[in-house]
């Protein structure tokens, strides 16, 4: 079956299309034929080795996927064949074939796609995740979302909003603001032309930002902080940026507020029915139309290193996703 891995840490000049034996499932495992894998910036990162955990090589992009269950371990008796199903695999979804835990799968309803499906894991689920069980967003609230143009930025617009909030979206352009505002934004602000903490200060008046969701680090976090609310939250994704902040404390102590740690797939792992619970609810919302993933463009599974170069670049908004049978 073909693949797209690396083997070794060179960036996007390490990828390689390769043909490697297809696998079997063992006891409480099921073989999928993917259809569809959702790509991140992490997987970027990883190609480089700069991400928290060091894969084994080989290793393949990929760390979601959507496919069709085409044999069954041992033991296995949730799933039948043929049945579509969802996953998140941790890596290496850039092939025809895989193998994975049958306790990692979750039915995809019908009416949603498999390309919708492949590309809600992550991202909506760590949105739901730090929304509902980290951060208690409360209908009503005040919800700042920095770097809101992306598939993280999206997906926190789009549950933040399903879940009542008032949301505020923070990014580079007025483009990018437009489409968030396509997907559930209440306001948006251009960071590259105004006073970011005199803006969502401005904006949430008269007492200050709830929740701040940041996945993006950087000059963006501080003025950030100092817009926040009394007992505010402030949730700790990720620093796609490339520069992890440094906070003073004292903007903590003064404002009484939170700054809290979401670490989605550490939380897959530490609470497994928690997890499925927030994917198959996530899974309805797209069923029912309440959801609307935007994907910004689908390749077959050769130009992989073509699609990572859009996200290394930033310039995707929304998802991109990987068809492995093309």
């Amino acid at each position: 079956m073909r693949v797209v891995q690396f083997n070794e840490f060179g960036g996007l000049q390490a990828l390689r299309l390769e043909e490697v034996d297809a696998p079997s499932p063992g006891p409480g495992e099921i073989l999928l034929k993917v259809n569809a894998v959702g790509l991140n910036f992490f997987d970027t990162l990883v190609l480089r080795d700069k991400y928290q955990i060091s894969p084994p090589l080989p290793f393949s992009p990929g760390a979601e996927v959507a496919g069709t269950v085409e044999a069954l371990g041992d033991g296995v008796t949730e799933f039948a064949l043929g049945e579509r199903v969802v996953a998140f695999i941790g890596g290496n979804g850039c092939r025809e074939r895989i193998v994975t835990k049958a306790k990692n799968a979750i039915p995809i309803p019908d009416g949603v796609s498999d390309d919708v499906a492949a590309g809600i894991v992550i991202t909506y689920g760590t949105a739901l995740h730090a929304f509902k069980d980290r951060g208690n967003l409360k209908p009503g609230e005040s919800v700042a979302v920095l770097g809101a143009r992306g598939g993280a930025g999206l997906a926190a617009v789009e549950i933040a909003k399903l879940m009542g909030g008032r949301v505020i979206a923070v990014a580079s352009s007025e483009d990018k603001l437009a489409l968030a505002k396509a997907h559930g934004a209440d306001e948006g602000v251009n960071y590259s032309d105004v006073d970011l903490k005199k803006k969502l200060k401005e904006l949430t008046l008269p007492t200050g930002v709830n929740v701040l969701y940041d996945c993006v680090g950087g000059d963006a976090a501080e003025p950030s902080l100092r817009a926040m609310a009394w007992e505010g939250r402030y949730l700790v994704l990720g620093f796609a940026s490339g520069e992890i902040p440094r906070i003073p404390l004292n903007l903590v102590l003064l404002k009484g507020c939170e700054i809290v740690g979401v670490f989605w797939t550490s939380f897959v792992e530490r609470e497994p029915e928690t997890h499925r619970a927030n994917t198959a609810q996530i899974l309805e919302w797209c069923k029912d139309g309440k959801i609307v993933p935007h994907i910004h463009e689908t390749f077959p599974l050769e130009d992989t290193p073509k699609a990572l170069a859009l996200i290394e670049g930033r310039k995707v908004t929304g998802k991109v996703i990987i068809h492995p049978q093309e």
